[in-house]
């Protein structure tokens, strides 16, 4: 069944962002929350979300980088860019 919903701005983008990480679809959520409202579940922590960024494919010449810890140290690209800015 289809429907139509006014939701206010700031909800939408909210809702949109999360979708966007967690690597679905704005429909997706809004069920998801729906199905949550109704079992009563009243705790929104209980179920961890998924961040895009922590579940994303790294290439596998930088993720064995990554793991070996030769990417650690060095300078911190928002240093960089902080600079950059203040040039």
């Amino acid at each position: 069944m289809k429907t139509t919903l006014e939701i206010p701005d700031p909800l939408y983008k909210k809702a949109k962002i999360c979708a966007v990480e967690r690597g679905t679809s704005l429909r997706a959520i809004l069920l998801k929350g729906l199905e949550r409202e109704l079992s009563g579940n009243q705790n929104p922590l209980a179920e961890e979300p998924q961040s895009y960024w922590a579940n994303r494919k790294l290439r596998p010449g930088f993720k064995a980088a990554w793991e070996s810890g030769a990417l650690a140290g060095g300078t911190d690209s928002t240093q960089i860019i902080s600079e950059g800015r203040d040039e």
